[in-house]
């Protein structure tokens, strides 16, 4: 049991060294918070409910999977969580209702099977007064993300009119349980969720799903997998800046967000007729849609103390310093709105959090141009002939198929980990922009109890809702089998044959620091012909752990090159002049197969495998290989380069792994001055 690995919560002046010399106490440690990560994404990736022989049809929507969430709580009475022509639960099932207040043992039911909520005093003094001690959702976090994952297919879902269609979970006909350890304002408590997961695994749950994250790698989380138990980790909202991912482990699955074909454009109109399309939330009555005078802040007068009376009846142009911290927009338009100004234009560089419940709930309408419009519009009159140029600002549309999707969000944190070099993190990328799901309550008088959230908290229950698919249909492959089909069969390409980009600062090619081994494709998923599978002991071969638990305080400590460890990626961080990876493949497709290799290079690295074709049959389902890797010319050093390998049967079948190599020629270089 988890239960031997003790946190100290609770600030309780105990001795540790009283404490680790207990029976059954493999490492004490400091209790820490953990920070919680925040209708067009399900047909966006293929998995059409309405198709019997479709993907859903043949894995009976998740047909009685039990997906767990570590999150904030949940609102039962949505209806993303009615139990209508439900069954009784798995027999399987040990879990329990637990009550508190605004929330009954009648709270749960056929769908929602189980509730359990963990308090302790680090998380009391700080958390919100509008708290709850129950497994109600204040917060609605966890109320999207688990609707997310397995929530019921609720037709007619909008807010306000907008992303107007039907809701699903993943998994529309799995079971959800509910492990509240995120509070409002008091964020996750370690110790909690440590107990969650030990209860999570009595109970019976068949994935974890946690959209949640630290600095620090979680413990415990071995001892889950080894025991059957897939368990999703959001990768972070910290990008695009490079090593910050969170969740790094490798017995994770990592997911890391990507915006859909999805837009919501807002058209600004200049006096002189020329026009700028930008995306924001802009209602009727936020907007007359008739032209107003221009004002124009520029650098430091671009905030809420420049702006006063004479903005009145006049929009914001604020253009504000060329490097962070760009301007405050909230505090921007509450001023703003407060002295009768008609709206805000605001260029800056993409950040793809702009489209969320926020801009439905201001007063005057949002538009955020990206550095890369149209130049003219910073160089209209309007900024020399002192704010006497017209603009107006349409109402927002729905558009579906008409943008480029998808690309790795700009805020999504971005590998190398810094915990573990020698793994490429994170594994996968998911929609995680301005996802419609379940909300304690309709958040906008109006509206319904849907609502729009952004970040690699929605991309995460979105691998949740996939991996129950792939189980469904799968139910005997292991958590590294279901990661493997998962990674290997993953997009590159977008919706128009080109790679797929990174936004940032600066728009990019994606790499495998930025979405891993690319997009979720997950019906190419539940058929990759080949898999990659670790077994719990395997692990326990590379790292310092014991029996899935910290040896010390944690399983960082790596016993083995990383390099050989079975994972449907190979990075090497320290490539001198010649290193070799062995890998081993399971054959789970037709029975006689034959695979190829085809490789791609790294730059100014030569790569080759040996044997390069693999035959497979009833007798030889299992094969290994080896690649090696040799420097060929050295580039700028410290730099990495990517590649990759995939398999090839010839048929439907490409089995591809990510590579990440970085040449290190002398350890006298460093890319920060």
């Amino acid at each position: 049991m988890l239960a031997s690995f003790l946190w100290l919560c609770c600030k309780a002046p105990k001795s540790t060294s009283v404490i680790r010399g207990l029976p059954d106490v493999v490492s004490v440690r400091e209790n820490y918070i953990h920070r919680l990560h925040t209708s067009r994404s399900w047909d966006f990736l293929g998995m059409d409910y309405r198709q019997p022989n479709g993907l859903l049809g043949k894995a009976k929507y998740g047909e009685d999977i039990i997906i767990g969430v570590l999150d904030t709580g949940i609102t039962p009475e949505s209806p993303s969580f009615t139990d209508d022509g439900y069954g009784p639960p798995p027999s399987k099932w040990k879990g329990i209702c637990q009550v508190g207040p605004s929330f009954e043992a009648k709270s749960c039911n056929r769908k929602l099977i189980g509730a359990r909520w963990y308090i302790d005093d680090d998380i009391l003094s700080s958390m919100s007064k509008n708290e709850i001690l129950s497994p109600r959702d204040v917060e609605g976090h966890g109320t999207h993300t688990v609707s997310t994952a397995g929530g019921n297919i609720v037709h007619n879902a909008s807010i306000l009119g907008l992303a107007t269609g039907t809701v699903r979970g993943g998994a529309p006909r799995a079971r959800v349980a509910m492990y509240k350890t995120c509070w409002s304002e008091g964020g996750c408590s370690a110790a909690g969720q440590l107990k969650a997961l030990d209860d999570a695994v009595y109970d019976g749950v068949d994935i974890l799903s946690l959209s949640l994250g630290s600095p620090l790698e979680d413990l415990g989380t071995l001892h889950v997998v080894a025991k059957g138990i897939t368990v999703v980790y959001s990768a972070g909202n910290d990008g695009p800046i490079a090593q910050t991912v969170e969740n790094s482990s490798p017995w994770l699955l990592t997911v890391a967000a990507a915006i859909m074909d999805r837009s919501f454009p807002v058209v600004i109109t200049l006096g002189n007729n020329d026009k700028f399309v930008a995306q924001s939330f802009v209602l009727s009555r936020q907007t007359t849609s008739q032209f107003s005078e221009i004002q124009v802040f520029e650098g430091d007068n671009c905030n809420a103390e420049s702006i006063h009376s004479t903005v009145k009846g006049k929009t914001v142009l604020c253009f504000g310093t060329t490097f962070d911290p760009q301007p405050d927009i909230n505090s921007i338009i509450k001023v703003t709105g407060e002295e009768g100004g008609a709206g805000v234009i605001m260029p800056g560089y993409n950040t793809d959090r702009l489209l969320q419940d926020g801009p439905l709930t201001l007063p005057i309408p949002l538009a955020k141009l990206t550095t890369r419009s149209p130049t003219g519009f910073t160089s209209t009159p309007s900024r020399e002939n002192d704010g006497s140029a017209k603009v107006k600002i349409s109402l927002t549309q729905t558009t579906i198929g008409k943008v480029n999707a998808p690309k790795v969000a700009a805020f999504s944190s971005r590998g190398p980990s810094s915990i573990y070099p020698g793994v490429i993190k994170p594994d996968i990328a998911a929609p995680g922009v301005s996802i419609l799901a379940a909300a304690p309550k309709a958040y906008i008088d109006g509206g319904t109890p849907y609502h729009f959230e952004s970040g690699t908290s929605m991309a995460c229950p979105h691998v949740s809702g996939i991996v129950a698919v792939l189980k469904s249909l799968h139910p005997e492959w292991s958590p590294a089998a279901l990661k493997s089909a998962i990674m290997t069969t993953a997009l590159t390409y977008d919706n128009d044959g080109m790679l797929i980009q990174a936004n940032g600062r600066v728009q990019k090619i994606a790499d495998p620091f930025d979405y891993g081994a690319g997009f979720v494709n997950p019906n190419m998923a539940a058929d990759p012909g080949l898999i990659y599978d670790i077994s719990a002991s395997d692990y326990l071969k590379f790292f310092n752990c014991m029996g899935g638990l910290g040896s010390g305080d944690n399983c960082t400590t790596v016993k083995r090159s990383l390099a050989d460890l079975n994972l449907p990626s190979i990075a090497i961080p320290n490539l001198k002049t010649f290193q070799t990876a062995t890998r081993t493949v399971t054959n789970v497709g037709e029975v006689n197969a034959m695979y190829k290799a085809f490789l791609q290079h790294p730059a100014g690295v030569d790569m080759a495998v040996e044997p390069s074709v693999l035959v497979f049959s009833k007798e030889r389902k299992v094969q290994s290989f080896k690649v090696t890797f040799k420097v060929t010319r050295r580039p700028i050093q410290g730099d990495y380069r990517f590649g990759s390998l995939a398999w090839h049967d010839g048929g439907n079948h490409w089995v591809r792994i990510p590579i990440a190599v970085r040449i290190v020629i002398e350890e006298i270089y460093s890319k920060i001055s």
